[in-house]
């Protein structure tokens, strides 16, 4: 198992930046496919980014070029960098894992486990 627990969320202005982290916990040695995921009120639970554990990403259409997935092994942190952010970025921000495909991200994957969430508000 491994817990994750998300910060770096808050309130923006149209137009900045926030960095969003993911602190992983317990069974760190598997090899994971990471992801972020946002959910605004009133509408479904969206992927954002995901990276597999050979660095390899995926982006949804709406976030190219503005946001950046990243991680750091050595620290257990898996990151979103989120630049040019618009009111409908507005969202709860989730981090995410799942080692059922050995790191790989393929799209019909399920993930197993996921973070509480950070709020982000863009104004």
């Amino acid at each position: 198992h491994v817990q994750l627990v998300e910060s770096g969320g808050g309130s923006v202005q149209a137009g900045g930046s926030l960095r969003l982290s993911c602190a992983a916990s317990g069974d760190t040695r598997s090899r994971y496919c990471m992801g972020w995921f946002r959910q605004a009120p009133g509408k479904e639970r969206e992927a954002v980014a995901k990276i597999e554990t050979d660095g390899g990403t995926s982006y949804a259409d709406s976030v190219k070029g503005r946001f950046t997935i990243s991680k750091d092994d050595a620290k257990n942190t898996l990151y979103l960098q989120m630049n040019s952010l618009k009111a409908e970025d507005t969202a709860m921000y989730f981090c995410a894992a799942d080692p059922s495909y050995g790191g790989k991200c393929p799209p019909h994957l399920i993930f197993g486990y996921w973070g509480q969430g950070t709020q982000v508000t863009v104004s």
